[in-house]
């Protein structure tokens, strides 16, 4: 009796016109939804690579392997290499601390960990040359131990540091919430030490959501431009990353070159977009199989 009545109630929700959009409601959102997508995301992709092989592969691959574009991209992967890392260990210890210990000051550490977003790229790379510049705080104490941050490797990667810094964290603070403290409390009742419980137990909870974090960290390490441009000082071939060869070439009108460039990060992005819907897919997969 009890299945005939959800049944009967379910097919009642279904056929009342008060639970449902009328039909021309649903064509138009989903027409002003796929109409967006194709103006702002399909057709720039499309542009872009056009634009990279409108003079033929040959001259495509040539834009990428020349030498000032190879720099570029090794300057690139360096920064993410050195970035990337370093922030999943701030992002699973900020997520760690905020989630599982009570302690004073734990809005304040919320609160900076979402300054980055919060402050331009642009403010954020000057506010390193106030600090690290020839004249900024620490300029005269630097120049004198001959060690260089702006215009060099140590400046951009600071800065990429600094504007990927919340998406590990971000990402794990909520699921960590959602998970709660049983379980580390458990093991740790049952003598396990820090160590192993979070290698035993948090960390197998929290995989899938560290590594979404981990892509999106860096597909944005790839393409910071704001912070990165302040400090790089634009020297080509040596402080130029992706974003500013680009830049360069487009000012230059070596538009081919330039969108040919660009094709690199926008290959990026499809390839971030496709790891991230295979994550979701997993994490999904999994919840129902634990389910």
């Amino acid at each position: 009796m009890a299945i005939s009545a959800s049944t009967a109630n379910a097919e009642r929700f279904q056929r009342n016109p008060a639970t449902r959009e009328a039909t021309w409601v649903r064509l138009t959102l989903l027409a002003l939804g796929l109409g967006f997508f194709a103006l702002f995301l399909v057709l720039p992709l499309v542009a872009v690579f056009t634009e990279a092989l409108r003079k033929g592969w040959e001259a495509y691959l040539a834009a990428l392997i020349e030498p000032e574009a190879l720099s570029a991209l090794k300057l690139t992967l360096t920064a993410a290499v050195i970035a990337v890392p370093l922030n999943v260990v701030f992002g699973v210890a900020a997520a760690w601390a905020i989630t599982k210990h009570d302690f004073r000051g734990k809005q304040l550490l919320i609160t900076l960990i979402d300054l980055p977003i919060s402050v331009s790229p642009v403010v954020a790379g000057l506010i390193f040359v106030l600090v690290f510049g020839a004249q900024g705080w620490f300029g005269p104490w630097l120049d004198t131990h001959d060690v260089k941050i702006i215009f060099a490797v140590p400046g951009i990667v600071l800065a990429t540091m600094f504007i990927t810094t919340p998406f590990v964290a971000r990402e794990l603070i909520p699921l960590m919430q959602a998970q709660g403290r049983d379980e580390e409390e458990a093991a740790t009742v049952l003598g396990a030490s820090g160590f192993k419980v979070f290698w035993h137990v948090t960390l197998p909870n929290i995989k899938w959501g560290l590594l979404y974090g981990v892509i999106l960290c860096n597909a944005r390490a790839f393409g910071e431009f704001g912070a990165v441009s302040v400090v790089s000082g634009h020297i080509r071939g040596m402080t130029n990353t992706l974003p500013l060869h680009v830049e360069i070439l487009y000012n230059e009108y070596q538009f081919a070159s330039a969108f040919a460039v660009a094709s690199l990060l926008a290959l990026l992005a499809l390839v971030t977009l496709g790891l991230k819907q295979f994550i979701e897919w997993k994490a999904t997969r999994t919840r129902q199989e634990a389910a």
